[in-house]
Order: C-alpha cells, then sequence, then structure tokens
C-alpha cells in the first residue's frame, strides 16, 4: 500500500465533493403543503424543522360574501384560476426548485369534491413530472397538528376542531390515530354563525362589510348585551360530546324576525338591537362548545386517556380565531387542569402551512408515503379517526356548573 499523493487542484476537488455529500445528507427534508378543501387556494414550503420557507394564500372570502355563500362550482373554478400561482409563489418565496423537495403534500379529504379534485389534479402533475414521493392529508388531522410545529406537544392530548365545516372533540394519539369522542349531528359552529349574521344582515353593517359572518358576530357582541336575549343551550339533558347548532340558529332566526315586526324593519336593514343578538348568540355558541369539551376532559381523565403530567387541550380551525370562545374554554381548562394551546389566527383557517407540516409529520414517521406513480382519489366525506362517540354517551358524564363569564 503506498500513501495516496493528491496534487493541490484534485485535493481542491476531493474536498468539495466530500463537502457536497456532507451537505446534502444534513440538508433537512423540504416538503410543499397544498391546500384546497373549501374556499382557500393554499400553498406552504417548510422544512423539517417547521420553518416556514416560504408561503402563498389567495382567499375566496369576498367572492362567497358577495354571493351569500359558497357556491362550490365557484370556488372550483377559483382553485383552478389561482392555483398555479400561489404554488409557485410559495417556491419562489421559499428558494426552493422542485427538485430539491423532499415529497408533496396535498388534502385529499375531507372537504368539497369540486375543491378537493383541483387540489389532487394540480399535485398528482406536478409530482409526475418532477418524479416525487406523494403524500395524502387528511384535512382535520392537519388541523390537529399544527400546534406541534409551534410548540412541543406529546401524544396523547385532546383536540376541539371548530370551524365553518367542522365541530368536533378527538384524543389525538398519534400522527394518524385518533379517537372521536363528540362531533356535531347537524350544522357546524361557524355554518351557523354566518347564517345568524346573515340573518341580521351584517353585510350591511358599516363595520362588517368586508368580515365574514362569524367574525361580524365577534366584533358587534364586543359593544352588545349578551343578557338582552335568552337562547336556550343546546343538548342539555343529552350527557355525551356530541354537538348541535341548527336549534340554535333557529331560536336566534325567530328572535330576529320578532323583533323586525316590533320594530317595523324589513330584511335587509339593521335592527337597533343588532349588537345585543351577536352578543346573546357568540354566547350561547361559546357555552354549548364550552360544555361539551368540559364532559371530554372529564371523559379523559376517567379512563385514563389524557396523561397526568401537564395535560393539554388544542384548539384550531377557523372558529377557533375568535376570541371570546377562546377565554370561555380558558375557564374550563383552569378549572380542569389543563393547559390550553391555539395556533395563531392565521394558522387556525385553512392554509398550506398546516398541510406541509402534516406531511412532513408523516416524512418523519415514514407514514402514508406514496409513490408520484400511485393512483390517489379524494374524499369528500372522511371521518376522523376511531368513533367512540357511543362509548361516552354510555359513559353518561354529568358536568359540574362553571361560571362562564368574562369580564368586559
Amino acid at each position: 500500500m503506498f500513501p495516496c499523493v493528491l496534487n493541490g487542484p484534485v485535493r481542491c476537488w476531493m474536498k468539495h465533493c466530500i463537502s457536497r455529500r456532507a451537505f446534502t445528507a444534513l440538508r433537512p427534508r423540504i416538503v410543499l403543503g397544498i391546500e384546497t378543501s373549501c374556499d382557500e387556494t393554499g400553498a406552504a414550503v417548510l422544512d423539517e424543522t417547521g420553518i416556514i420557507l416560504g408561503e402563498s394564500l389567495h382567499s375566496q372570502k369576498q367572492t362567497h360574501l358577495d354571493t351569500g355563500g359558497i357556491i362550490p362550482t365557484v370556488a372550483q373554478h377559483l382553485h383552478r384560476e389561482n392555483i398555479c400561482r400561489v404554488v409557485q409563489e410559495a417556491l419562489d418565496r421559499s428558494g426552493i426548485e422542485p427538485n430539491e423537495l423532499t415529497a408533496v403534500a396535498t388534502t385529499v379529504k375531507p372537504g368539497l369534491s369540486l375543491s378537493l379534485g383541483i387540489g389532487l389534479e394540480f399535485s398528482l402533475k406536478f409530482v409526475r413530472l418532477h418524479e416525487k414521493p406523494f403524500i395524502p392529508i387528511h384535512h382535520m388531522e392537519a388541523h390537529a397538528l399544527t400546534v406541534r410545529m409551534l410548540h412541543p406537544v406529546d401524544f396523547p392530548f385532546l383536540v376541539l376542531l371548530v370551524s365553518g365545516g367542522h365541530t368536533l372533540l378527538a384524543l389525538a394519539k398519534g400522527i394518524d390515530e385518533f379517537l372521536l369522542l363528540g362531533q356535531t349531528l347537524d350544522v357546524a359552529a361557524g355554518d351557523a354563525l354566518d347564517k345568524i349574521a346573515r340573518s341580521l344582515s351584517l353585510r350591511n353593517h358599516p363595520e362588517c362589510s368586508t368580515l365574514s359572518g362569524g367574525q361580524a358576530i365577534e366584533l358587534l357582541a364586543k359593544e352588545g348585551n349578551r343578557l338582552a336575549f335568552h337562547f336556550k343551550s343546546p343538548m342539555g339533558q343529552i350527557y355525551d360530546c356530541n354537538f348541535s347548532f341548527a336549534g340554535l340558529r333557529n331560536q336566534v332566526t325567530m328572535a330576529i324576525r320578532k323583533k323586525e315586526r316590533e320594530e317595523g324593519v324589513e330584511t335587509g336593514q339593521l335592527l337597533s338591537c343588532v349588537k345585543d343578538i351577536a352578543a346573546a348568540s357568540q354566547h350561547t355558541v361559546a357555552s354549548h362548545i364550552a360544555k361539551r369539551t368540559h364532559r371530554a376532559i372529564l371523559f379523559g381523565k376517567s379512563k385514563g386517556l389524557l396523561p397526568q403530567h401537564n395535560p393539554t387541550l388544542v384548539v384550531s380551525g377557523g372558529v377557533a380565531s375568535n376570541e371570546y370562545i377562546r377565554q370561555i374554554l380558558k375557564i374550563v381548562t383552569d378549572a380542569t387542569g389543563l393547559h390550553l394551546l391555539c395556533p395563531p389566527s392565521k394558522l387556525c383557517t385553512d392554509n398550506g402551512v398546516m398541510i406541509a407540516w402534516n406531511g412532513i409529520e408523516r416524512l418523519k414517521q415514514g407514514k402514508g408515503i406514496m409513490s408520484h406513480t400511485e393512483e390517489v382519489k379524494y374524499e369528500p366525506k372522511a371521518p376522523l379517526g376511531l368513533d367512540i362517540t357511543s362509548e361516552v354517551k354510555d359513559a353518561a358524564i354529568k358536568v359540574p356548573p362553571l361560571k362562564l363569564r368574562i369580564n368586559s
């Protein structure tokens, strides 16, 4: 054996190759996330540490406010019109080329079928063009796990997901393992608030013309007297963790119609008591959510499903941005010894960041990663985890009364 003798240029070349291999080995994995489950076209590029390298979002909110609600064909058209631009913006802002991506993660369930279809079609073409692994994402799982990008939250933890399309309670045991404790039996909390806002004609209020229904309710409720109207809290004698908001919505609508007759106000005009109705409606929604969440906490503790040390309640979804609802839930978590965590409002609503992060979580554990050649279908309806709602109902846990009162 002779000692290897390298001249200057060869030594420099070898050093460059070794450094490049080391850099490649150490370079964090990078995922592109794409979200089109409803009315937001979102894309984001994340590395495995949770750093957002680049993101872009096109909101359809104003269009749907103008049409009085989400029209699936309109949402589909707007997704198709914007998805290429949104994804390219996220990549450009990240400084990452498609060939540098480790994988692409996309929402495939649940959601509006026409909206899901656009995101999936684009993503499959993208991964096949660039020969990248594909990670199908469950929209609600992504909402549930977003907080782990920001805080070191260990499994298991309790999750409350509350939005315009979903309201549910679940126990997160792993990145793809959930126990469903309760869900809405009719409409979601966000949908109920949106429809109440529409019945109140809040689009015609000078402070609310560009706000969603839920945002308008929250804004006006700050100056309203919630005690001016009494709305019965749903399901008071049913001892489970399911939700119902349709009856409350009807109660409020009937009260609005009655006041319109009393004040001689035509539909489309604003009532003098609009802020009071907003405050009473918001409080009743918050109270219903809080009581079901309280029962879920007690059930989790009684069954040993929650850790004894630092148990956590994670609240996410669009309605989780509502500060009043957060404060009501804080009363519950303080009383039961849980730590309350909510992502920033920006990450509560639908976005590409949460999809990319869910892809990162799956990539790290090697779960649900598909080849770019495999066929994938979207699923408009997809339950979250194992349904144990009947077990919760059988436990029939009565919730002790709490003063759900917030000082102005």
